[in-house]
């Protein structure tokens, strides 16, 4: 007999006893499930907020803030140096002549969340009608735009999912004040997780004279080095300039390392317990079989078969467990709706998103595991000595 044929045989025979070992079995695929499952749902916590903050802006599209400015937040324009920023030649002009950009200021309000009554950072944000022309992916699903000089709110459709009180309709008290809500809006991007209004009507309610920043569509596509080089070295304006998507992807960049590195370490600690137990099941499976391997190699079989025959036990256990962990994250985590602290300090609304690349990064993690936990017991098996093998170990 061939060594592939004894491979294939010990194999078959091995696989189809797993249930005699059914209890002992589990333990291997439920330990590997969890830690894939744990693995993956936390994974994609962060490519959930990776894709919704990289998803947001256009390569066509700058952002001028305050030099040293981590974020519209922390950033401040005067109004002069507003002006001066929409001037530039390299800042597109529409069919009326006037520069396509949008002064924005960013403040920070409490709105409560669902089910709760303390209230959460929510951004609000004050844009100009530019605004609107600049984004021509936002879609507005229920109501109508905010109105210049009233204190009137759009709605992003992720603020709408998460906090309370955003109906179209409702009213809300922000600075002594009122603020009715007239629309809901979707962008698809970090935008949906903010709330809208007219700029100079926030300016006016919260105290502030300029803007957080200038987001202004570009003449032509290379515009965007003159446009830095003329504003960054301008002694008159102390600014930075980015294409939104890198602005906004550098957002991104400090949170998702950090979940990523905490997903490691405990994706690791989580292995080491699963690897001790498929350890332990092998060993305890090669011990009640050492018989029926000690019978194998009298009858021939050699080393090879009897190895292969344990580490594909343990593998296929190890990917049933996988599989298990993977599916579970999926239907439990994808496009779960939370939100969290950007690196501006106020909410950001996002969903899980458990991609293919998660499922094979779990399934990696899972044969891993397999591996390392047969490895050992099947290499005992095959140097047991025959005789010994026969009386039972």
């Amino acid at each position: 007999m061939s060594t592939f044929t004894q491979v294939r045989e010990i194999v078959l025979m091995n696989l189809r006893s797993i249930p005699q070992r059914l209890g002992a079995s589990l333990v291997i695929v439920i330990g590997i499930a969890g830690v894939v499952g744990v693995l993956v749902a936390m994974l994609s916590m962060s490519t959930g907020l990776n894709k919704t903050l990289t998803a947001t802006g256009d390569p066509d599209r700058a952002i001028v803030l305050r030099g040293g400015a981590n974020g519209e937040l922390a950033s401040f324009l005067e109004r002069a140096s507003v002006t001066q920023i929409k001037q530039d030649p390299a800042i597109a002009r529409g069919a009326d002549g006037l520069p396509v950009a949008s002064a924005e200021l960013i403040v920070i309000t409490e709105v409560p969340r669902k089910g709760e009554r303390s209230g959460a950072n929510v951004s609000l944000r004050g844009v100009e009608p530019a605004g609107f022309t600049l984004r021509p992916e936002l879609k507005l699903l229920e109501g109508r735009r905010f109105t210049p000089g009233l204190r009137e709110l759009m709605v992003g459709k992720g603020a709408y999912t998460q906090f309370d009180g955003l109906q179209v309709g409702s009213r809300l008290k922000f600075r002594g004040s009122y603020w009715q809500v007239v629309g809901v809006f979707e962008t698809g991007d970090a935008h949906d997780s903010e709330l809208w209004a007219d700029l100079e009507t926030v300016q006016s309610a919260f105290g502030r004279s300029g803007a957080s920043s200038v987001v202004a569509r570009l003449a032509y596509r290379d515009a965007l080095g003159a446009l830095k080089r003329r504003l960054e070295s301008d002694p008159q304006l102390n600014v930075e300039v980015k294409t939104e998507q890198e602005f906004f992807s550098a957002q991104s960049s400090g949170l998702t390392r950090q979940i990523g590195f905490l997903t490691n370490i405990v994706a690791v600690i989580m292995a080491f317990g699963a690897l001790f137990g498929a350890l332990n099941t092998m060993y305890s499976a090669v011990s009640a079989r050492t018989a029926e391997i000690g019978t194998l190699r009298a009858l021939g079989f050699g080393n090879a078969p009897v190895v292969a025959s344990v580490m594909a036990e343990a593998m296929a256990l190890s990917l049933l467990g996988g599989v298990i962990g993977a599916v579970t994250a999926y239907l439990l985590f994808n496009d779960y709706s939370v939100s969290t602290l950007s690196g501006s300090f106020t909410q950001v609304a996002f969903n899980f998103a458990v991609t293919p690349g998660l499922v094979l990064q779990g399934l990696i993690w899972a044969l891993g595991i397999g591996f390392l936990g047969g490895l050992a017991p099947a290499l005992r098996a095959a140097r047991l000595p025959v005789t010994a093998a026969l009386r039972g170990g």
